[in-house]
């Protein structure tokens, strides 16, 4: 994660000293040039900047139109918000295996795929791009939305493009533990007008008032309150100029650290785009192998990091809402399963595979030292 620094101290500094926070008031710029300047930066027509990565996820997924009786396809190793952005919407997710890619399986996207399924929901866990060729190519022959969740792959790319800015949208996080860091935040990207249109719209209550720059047939719809203030806007400007640089000294550490890794025998997990490889994960023939390379520094299991593994998603696995009206499983159009059993694949391959940290704020001569040290035998 970017350490706060004095740039950002100074943006938050001037928002403060201008007396006017609100985002739709006659002075605010800070949202609306970030916007215009993620846009441009991720490769997309539109940008609308949210109050966190789960309502990005919850917007796109509303503005697509997805809901009641549509199955969502997520995958079994992503933070539990994937799932939940589409119960919120009253669809049910569907869980999918991932592949030693660590990211979504799309043989096992075909395999899931039921006359029921809306969209799809790739995650680009942890700086790891999905096989998005593939997936797009499984979405247009089923007719299927696409939804990218690179809350934890911002500007981070899958070959010549960015995640997040190849589906019908992306959803990005800025909280504390992601590549722009200003707390909590959010943004959503997409080509699609239309989809912007309602997204903008869901974001803010559907209010028709706003200085919106653009005219639509879309009548108001009832959203929710989303907005982030002009204080978050000035950091997320900030911060966005510290981007580039910080994905590629990733990059550079992720070279000097998996050379050494390699050269001491251990297999790394395939990547989508080695070219742009801004993580690092170590896979074992055994779990036992991946427990005991662990208890190293800068290393941790993936089975091992909580909410991000299905079989912690209390809530989901208990198909529990706020209210039992509210429960999509209620509608659904069949039973669906999330014993352990269900992607029993995804358990495997998470128990034996290790994130190695690549030590953002370490120069260069000491993460060769961390390199030596890891490579070191089991």
């Amino acid at each position: 994660m970017p350490k706060i620094g004095v740039q950002d101290w100074l943006a938050a500094s001037q928002s403060i000293l201008s007396g006017d926070l609100y985002r739709y008031s006659s002075t605010a710029h800070h949202l609306d040039a970030f916007e215009a300047r993620f846009a441009a930066a991720m490769g997309a027509k539109h940008a609308l900047a949210l109050n966190s990565g789960t309502s990005a996820l919850v917007c796109a997924l509303a503005a697509a139109g997805v809901g009641p009786g549509d199955e969502v396809l997520v995958p079994a190793y992503t933070w539990m918000a994937t799932a939940a952005a589409a119960v919120m919407v009253g669809a049910v997710p569907v869980l999918v295996d991932i592949d030693e890619s660590l990211t979504i399986d799309p043989a096992d996207i075909a395999r899931k795929i039921t006359p029921h399924t809306r969209a799809i929901i790739p995650v680009h866990m942890i700086n790891l791009p999905c096989a998005m060729d593939e997936i797009m190519a499984l979405a247009g022959r089923h007719n299927l939305f696409v939804i990218e969740d690179a809350c934890q792959a911002v500007g981070v790319r899958y070959k010549d493009k960015f995640c997040g800015a190849i589906g019908d949208a992306g959803a990005y996080s800025f909280n504390a533990f992601k590549n722009i860091n200003i707390g909590e935040g959010g943004a959503l990207t997409t080509n699609d007008e239309r989809l912007f249109v309602r997204a903008r719209n869901y974001h803010d209550l559907g209010a028709p008032i706003r200085n919106h720059d653009l005219t639509s047939n879309e009548p108001p719809m009832i959203g929710a309150n989303m907005r982030l203030t002009e204080l978050q806007g000035a950091m997320l400007n900030s911060q966005l100029a510290r981007l580039d640089p910080m994905v590629r000294e990733l990059c550079a550490k992720r070279r000097i650290m998996a050379d050494a890794l390699q050269q001491a025998g251990f297999r790394l997990a395939p990547h989508h785009t080695p070219e742009h490889a801004a993580s690092l994960v170590v896979i074992f023939d055994t779990a036992e192998e991946a427990e005991t390379f662990a208890e190293r520094s800068q290393v941790m299991r993936l089975l091992d990091s909580s909410k991000h593994v299905y079989t912690n998603w209390e809530a989901i696995l208990a198909k529990r809402t706020f209210h039992p009206k509210m429960n999509p499983w209620a509608w659904a159009h069949r039973e669906i399963d999330y014993s352990a059993e269900s992607c029993a694949r995804s358990l495997d391959i998470l128990g034996r595979s290790c994130r190695v940290w690549l030590g953002q704020r370490y120069p260069a001569p000491l993460m060769r030292l961390a390199a030596k040290r890891l490579a070191r035998p089991l």
